[in-house]
C-alpha cells in the first residue's frame, strides 16, 4: 500500500469517526449540543483536523443525513420485501418509515428538518436521497392509481408519513391510535 492510500484510509476512517460521533451526540443530547469543540474533545482531535473534513457544523449535518437515508432504504427495502401484496407492500413500507423516525430522531432531523446543505428532488440531489425516494416509489407507483404521476403519489405519501411522525414526536398526536392512521393513510391513499 502506497504512502497516498494509507493516507486516504485514514482519512476515511477519521471522516466516519466524525460522523458516527456527531449522530451520537446528536440522539444522546440533540443537535444543539454538536460543536466542532465537542466533537473535537470526543474523538481526540483538533478541531482543524475537524475543519478539514468538513466545512463546520452543517456539512456534518448533511453527512449524517446521507448516511440516514441510506439507512431509512435499506430499511424500507427490507420492510417490503418481506410483505406480500401491495396493500402489504404500502402497510410495511409506512411502518418502517415512521419506525425509522421514531428510533433515529436525530439522524431523521438531520434528513428532514435541519439544514445540510443538500438539495432535494434537483438534478443536483446526492444519490443517497434519491435512492430513499426510489425506495419509496418501487412500493407505492404501483398503488398510485390510474391517470395519477407514480412520483407525484409517492411525494404525497411521504408528506403525509412525514406529518404522522413528526406531529407524533411532537406529542400532538396521541400514541393510541397510531396503527389506525397508518392504516387510514394506507386504505384512503393506496388503492390496490
Amino acid at each position: 500500500m502506497s504512502v497516498q492510500e494509507r493516507k486516504q484510509r485514514e482519512r476515511a476512517v477519521r471522516e466516519r469517526l466524525i460522523v458516527a460521533t456527531a449522530r451520537e451526540l446528536a440522539e444522546q443530547q440533540g443537535w444543539d449540543a454538536v460543536t466542532t469543540r465537542k466533537l473535537a474533545e470526543r474523538i481526540e482531535y483538533s478541531q482543524p483536523v475537524l475543519y478539514s473534513h468538513f466545512r463546520g457544523k452543517r456539512e456534518i449535518i448533511g453527512a449524517v443525513a446521507l448516511e440516514g437515508a441510506a439507512e431509512m432504504a435499506v430499511a424500507m427495502r427490507t420492510a417490503t420485501g418481506a410483505a406480500e401484496g401491495p396493500r402489504e407492500r404500502v402497510a410495511a413500507l409506512a411502518g418502517a418509515y415512521l419506525d425509522f423516525a421514531a428510533h433515529h430522531p436525530a439522524v431523521y432531523d438531520a434528513l428532514f428538518q435541519l439544514d445540510g446543505g443538500l438539495a432535494y428532488a434537483q438534478e443536483d440531489t446526492p444519490e443517497p436521497l434519491k435512492d430513499a425516494f426510489a425506495a419509496m416509489l418501487e412500493s407505492l407507483g404501483e398503488v398510485a392509481g390510474d391517470g395519477v404521476h407514480p412520483g407525484l403519489f409517492t411525494e404525497t405519501f411521504w408528506a403525509a408519513l412525514h406529518g404522522i411522525a413528526t406531529l407524533t414526536r411532537a406529542g400532538r398526536l396521541p400514541p393510541e391510535g397510531a396503527e389506525q392512521r397508518v392504516e387510514l393513510l394506507v386504505d384512503r391513499l393506496a388503492l390496490v
